[in-house]
């Protein structure tokens, strides 16, 4: 592959995948890597035994976890302190390697919210959800439809979270018990805002909202999350890779229209 053109696209798509580090700080022995797990395998450590005076902790239960996000969740009296209490919850490891907190961005006035999945390498360095390719092509979609983040009217306006506030590492997907974690801010933030229509981007959110998976086949069909209608459609990610998939995503946002009204 020689072509300039070429070269970039495929530069785009590894870092939309995650891979935004082409030199590591430390070199890698890979002889040592492929060695090492089959002498390990050859001769297994047993667990060391905890000291009697201080007996090993059991580890924490996810529902302890879910139960502690509930309560500080439902204590949030605004949108402020909700962020201010997610910046503080610390159950998370997301949180460790995530440079920023992604919240939120647009008008919360608005009558529409969007739920997305997880922030990516631009929304983590910016702190804001999606303002990388997927942002910008989700933004010219809105458009279309005359929705605009940046609106002063919220009749036009949108509102943008995430299921995730933070980047998982490398993108990968989302881990069900961190849905589960992180559902309690989610849900309160729903309820903060109280849109009058939800739009569930991804699999992941409608795994998180309708506790189903399969976006091809959800997409499109009007169901119920949080009390309020909701619309699953393609995340612009998607669009990205299978823009054949733009016709569905339009019908889409022609029903969504319809149903938010002038």
């Amino acid at each position: 592959m020689t072509d300039r053109a070429a070269l970039l696209a495929a530069l785009d798509w590894q870092i939309e995948l995650g891979a935004t580090e082409a030199i590591g700080d430390a070199p890698v022995d890979r002889y040592a890597l492929a060695t090492t797990p089959a002498a390990a395998a050859a001769a297994p450590v047993p667990p060391a035994a905890p000291h009697p005076a201080e007996p090993a902790a059991p580890p924490a239960a996810p529902a302890d976890n879910v139960a502690e996000a509930r309560a500080i969740a439902d204590a949030a009296a605004d949108l402020p302190a909700l962020r201010d209490a997610l910046a503080r919850f610390d159950r998370c490891d997301l949180k460790q390697g995530a440079r920023n907190l992604v919240f939120a961005d647009g008008d919360p006035a608005a009558a529409l919210m969007i739920l997305g999945e997880a922030p990516g390498r631009d929304e983590d360095l910016q702190g804001k959800p999606f303002v990388g390719r997927a942002g910008q092509l989700l933004d010219r979609m809105l458009a279309a439809i005359g929705r605009d983040r940046h609106a002063d009217d919220p009749a036009r306006g949108v509102y943008i979270t995430n299921v995730l506030p933070w980047r998982p590492p490398q993108n990968r997907d989302p881990k069900p018990e961190e849905i589960a974690m992180l559902r309690p801010f989610v849900d309160r933030h729903i309820a903060l805002v109280d849109p009058a229509v939800l739009v569930l981007m991804g699999n992941h959110a409608c795994a998180a909202m309708l506790g189903r998976r399969g976006i091809t086949r959800l997409r499109g069909q009007w169901a119920q999350a949080a009390g309020r209608p909701a619309l699953p459609m393609f995340h612009p990610a998607y669009l990205l890779r299978n823009p054949a998939a733009k016709r569905e995503a339009w019908a889409d946002l022609l029903a969504l229209q319809a149903r938010l009204g002038p």
